[in-house]
């Protein structure tokens, strides 16, 4: 196969077909991802919006039940078997709150454990020294938690 010229007539390379080689490699691959519509996306994000929105609201609104907060001072083993808890509650006004005041041995298991509530009787801010009775030596204690009571239960 000559030209008129006497030169071999060549052929420029082929390109391979798109179709053909998007196919093999979506069998090879799997097919790509298609994207998200941009309108899901916005309603997307619109609902997420909202929803912090309502979580915001949700927690800034100060609960009617009040609140209760405790820090420990201390505590002591005057005789063997009793543990003493120094702690101070700071609680709303005419609220009565519950605190578990809890003894622990060297291994942090739970030697002693009591509930202690505060009537609404008792002031805004108190200082209380809890004595404890526990079952093994122990090596300190403290407050666990404190909540506030709710009426109906108080």
């Amino acid at each position: 196969m000559s030209t008129s010229e006497g030169q071999p007539e060549t052929t420029a390379p082929q390109q391979p077909d798109a179709s053909a080689s998007e196919s093999r490699l979506a069998n090879r691959y799997g097919a790509p991802k298609r994207s998200v519509p941009r309108r899901a996306r916005i309603i997307g994000a619109g609902v997420a919006v909202a929803a912090a929105v309502v979580a915001v609201a949700v927690y800034s609104i100060p609960s009617s039940a009040g609140t209760v907060s405790f820090k420990d001072v201390g505590f002591s083993f005057p005789e063997e078997g009793m543990a003493t808890v120094e702690f101070n509650v700071d609680k709303s006004e005419g609220s009565t709150a519950a605190c578990a005041v809890q003894v622990l041995n060297e291994s942090y298991a739970i030697v002693g454990w009591k509930t202690v509530v505060l009537g609404p009787e008792v002031p805004e801010t108190s200082t209380q020294n809890i004595s404890v009775r526990i079952d093994s030596p122990a090596v300190t204690g403290g407050v666990n938690t404190c909540w506030i009571v709710p009426e109906d239960e108080a």
